[in-house]
């Protein structure tokens, strides 16, 4: 590989200070070189609406080329009732839309799932890697990525303390990197 890959990182959070953006800072801070992580936000997606397509607006339309532009995707979510927060689920429904023009389709993508219990939103992480498989987006099966307790992992500053954490995602992020070489599209 020439040239680092371009991940975008989709955060399920809307909160500044959410534990989601918190692992997902942490991700891009210890990513190796290959890896060009950079958040893109979702928060202002207007909510999805067919009608829309002809004359989509500007919000979604540079969404979708951003996505378009990426080689690969990081979806970083907590869990809500079992599945993803709604914010997600319209990032999802505006980038695959309309029919036949999805920019997700074909990207190799991770999921990780983040909750303050110690389940790590398993619920969410499966839901979402259901959507994924309609989406064309081939994502990455091991290593699994619950993160559960999530609360005793920063500090009050949102930095990552714990050693065994910070080994863990850099063991998912060297997967992830031989998972997109594997599975990106020329």
């Amino acid at each position: 590989m020439s040239r680092a890959y371009d991940v975008v990182v989709v955060v399920g959070s809307l909160r500044t200070g959410s534990f989601i953006r918190q692992v997902a800072s942490a991700l891009i801070d210890i990513a190796p070189s290959a890896l060009q992580l950079a958040i893109v936000e979702i928060g202002l997606l207007p909510m999805y609406n067919p009608d829309e397509d002809e004359t989509p607006p500007a919000a979604w339309v540079a969404f979708r080329e951003r996505i378009r532009m990426a080689d690969a995707v990081l979806f970083v979510t907590p869990e809500y009732n079992r599945s993803v927060p709604g914010v997600l689920k319209n990032a999802l429904d505006v980038g695959s839309r309309p029919y036949g023009k999805n920019a997700w389709g074909g990207k190799p993508g991770a999921v990780i799932s983040v909750s303050p219990g110690a389940m790590g939103g398993f619920g969410a992480n499966h839901h979402l890697r259901q959507s994924l498989v309609f989406l064309n987006v081939p994502a990455m099966p091991q290593p699994e990525a619950y993160i559960g307790s999530v609360a005793s992992l920063f500090d009050e500053k949102g930095i990552l303390i714990n050693a065994g954490t910070r080994a863990f995602f850099g063991t998912i992020l060297t997967a992830f990197e031989t998972w997109i070489g594997a599975n990106i599209r020329s």
